[in-house]
């Protein structure tokens, strides 16, 4: 950081606090990641008060904690936050999704609407897609509707 080195314990700290308000037994780790990148698994016996209905639980609690760690250090901070690997899963998930709607797509011919996603998810099919050469993604709808659409090239 520039003005203020990051302290992962205090980080810690606050992560703690504030986990510790919404499940008391789950368990925190913490560690650095790339560029100004706090790494934060939570294991929990009830995984599902902590991520919510399609991870909108997840994305507050993870902006919460963004904002209370740029509030003690000064410059950017950017907090990744995991519960019991969900991101992770979710992130391999909609990665074989994109890849199965390409195959269907090059093979049929016809474009395939994917199911809704927010802006993080429809970033990672694109990415997946976008060395393709045989289908081509874009964004339709609006809001908590925008879905990625996979057409033949």
């Amino acid at each position: 950081m520039e003005n203020e080195k990051i302290d992962i314990k205090k980080i810690k700290k606050i992560v703690e606090g504030l986990i510790e308000k919404i499940d008391r037994e789950a368990r925190v780790e913490i560690a650095a990641g790339a560029e100004n990148t706090i790494l934060v698994s939570v294991k929990a016996a009830e995984p599902q008060t902590l991520i919510g209905r399609e991870g909108e639980t997840l994305r507050a609690i993870q902006h919460l904690l963004r904002v209370m760690a740029r509030k003690i250090f000064a410059g950017q901070c950017y907090i990744d936050l995991d519960v019991n690997d969900y991101r992770k899963k979710r992130h391999d998930y909609l990665r074989q999704l994109a890849v199965s709607s390409a195959n269907d797509v090059s093979l049929s011919g016809k474009e395939i609407a994917l199911p809704p996603m927010n802006s993080y998810e429809r970033r990672i099919v694109h990415m997946e897609l976008a060395e393709r050469r045989d289908v081509a993604t874009e964004s339709r709808g609006c809001d908590a509707d925008r879905r990625i659409v996979v057409k033949p090239l």
